[in-house]
């Protein structure tokens, strides 16, 4: 690449998509099929593709599924089992994407790669749902899009070829795809009939589709707005580490070690130590390329303040002028991940950011009913693998409470099982309860 494109693809907006929707819907087809015909893979990809082509003759087509699933029991089971990352770029944009398996038991794995995605891609399978009755875990998979704010979600209807391209089918799930996003409130969405096995809509428009207007799926993603994060949301630091320089002299200082979540941080700024409260000023702001006198969000800093202070792991920086609601008690919405149900009388690991302390789930609210797009109290007693749930908790030491539909960052947690310390829910904190309690 010359030093002009080099310079343009520096420039070029990163999109992150993440490839979701049921088991054996196509998505890791799909990726594959996208690297290929966007130019996306070397030489030596190309040939392991073609020369794992099913079949024999002019009409062998290439496995596009194993540029993609690369543990050997996903090869062998021809499923997804961990998410797996792939990157390539046009000349109007880079792609980072993640392709999620689709099987209930690794829906965690899902929510993983949802968590860093902007643009979600569920592919529908149009010979099982040809009915318009959309499959539990497109569903599922469609409500953490929405839980979790991604700013679009395209709904890809796939294997129409095996339908003849009807059209009449394609409007029967378009139609229950537009009743799955007003029930989730999903912002930006929109639907296109593909089949990733032949390249159908995918990268070229397809002539089996005189009836379907808008764009390729490439061509969609690469015209996207994805608006970056917003200038002036407040600063929030969480301390990962401390470090301590020049032991135990009299010229001694420490450093507060973290990344910054969001707003940003200037030597002379005032600042606030939560949850305890302590003020001081920034002293000096180092980054891994050296001192500097300002740094933005995203970027790992050594902060060292002018009073001393007792500042440690899970104590969060921000502004010392700052309105920011701390407490003990929230709601949150809750993916529970474990295959071990919830315990009423069991207290849970909390771990928001780099701050850990223990919870207790108090009660739940109310519980999502992926079939019927409705959230009830009448049955919402337990909480199983999969469950998706509004829930009251209660945490042993004080916690910052920012929503997360303002701050990701700080707004998410994970609960865990104390004794084997597996991940068993993903949160998002949706309000406080009595802030300061």
């Amino acid at each position: 690449m010359n030093t002009v494109n080099d310079a343009f693809m520096a420039q070029a907006s990163v999109l992150r998509v993440m490839t979701a929707g049921s088991v054996d819907d196509g998505k890791s087809t799909l990726i594959g099929r996208l690297l290929h015909d966007s130019q996306g893979l070397l030489t030596d990809q190309l040939d392991h593709l073609y020369q794992s082509s099913s079949g024999e003759g002019a009409g062998a087509l290439p496995d596009f599924a194993g540029l993609v699933d690369g543990l050997e029991a996903e090869r062998e089971q021809g499923i997804t089992i961990d998410v797996a990352y792939r990157y390539f770029a046009t000349p109007r944009r880079k792609f980072i994407v993640a392709d999620a398996p689709g099987h209930e038991q690794y829906t965690r794995n899902m929510a993983t790669a949802a968590s860093t995605a902007e643009v979600a891609v569920i592919l529908i399978d149009a010979v099982r749902v040809c009915e318009g009755e959309l499959l539990d875990q497109t569903r599922r998979h469609a409500t953490l899009a929405a839980l979790l704010g991604l700013k679009h979600v395209v709904m890809a209807i796939n294997k129409m070829d095996l339908l003849h391209w009807d059209p009449q089918v394609y409007e029967r799930i378009v139609t229950a795809c537009a009743q799955l996003a007003e029930s989730l409130g999903l912002r930006s969405w929109q639907a296109l009939p593909i089949s990733a096995l032949h390249g159908d809509n995918v990268v070229l428009s397809s002539h089996h589709t005189p009836w379907y207007a808008g764009p390729p799926l490439l061509e969609l993603l690469e015209s996207l707005d994805v608006q970056p994060v917003p200038d002036g949301q407040p600063l929030r630091l969480p301390i990962q580490t401390v470090l301590r320089h020049e032991g135990a002299t009299p010229a001694s200082r420490r450093s507060y070690c973290g990344e910054i979540a969001s707003g940003c941080l200037a030597v002379g700024d005032g600042v606030k130590v939560l949850p305890g409260g302590a003020r001081s000023r920034v002293a000096a702001i180092a980054t891994p390329r050296g001192a500097v006198e300002r740094a933005e969000a995203g970027t790992p800093v050594a902060v060292q303040v002018a009073d001393d202070l007792d500042i440690s792991r899970g104590d969060v920086l921000v502004a010392a002028d700052a309105d920011v609601v701390v407490g003990r008690r929230l709601e949150a919405d809750l993916c529970w991940l474990d295959d071990q149900p919830w315990q009423e009388t069991r207290r849970y690991g909390l771990k928001q950011g780099t701050r850990s302390t223990s919870a207790q789930i108090t009660a739940i609210l109310s519980r999502r009913d992926l079939r019927r797009l409705e959230t009830g109290v009448e049955s919402a007693t337990t909480l199983g693998m999969n469950d998706i749930a509004r829930v009251s908790l209660s945490t042993r030491d004080t916690v910052l409470l920012d929503p997360y539909d303002d701050l990701p960052a700080i707004g998410a947690f994970i609960l865990l099982d104390p004794g084997t310390h597996q991940t068993v829910a993903a949160g998002m904190i949706r309000a406080a309860v009595n802030p300061g309690v």
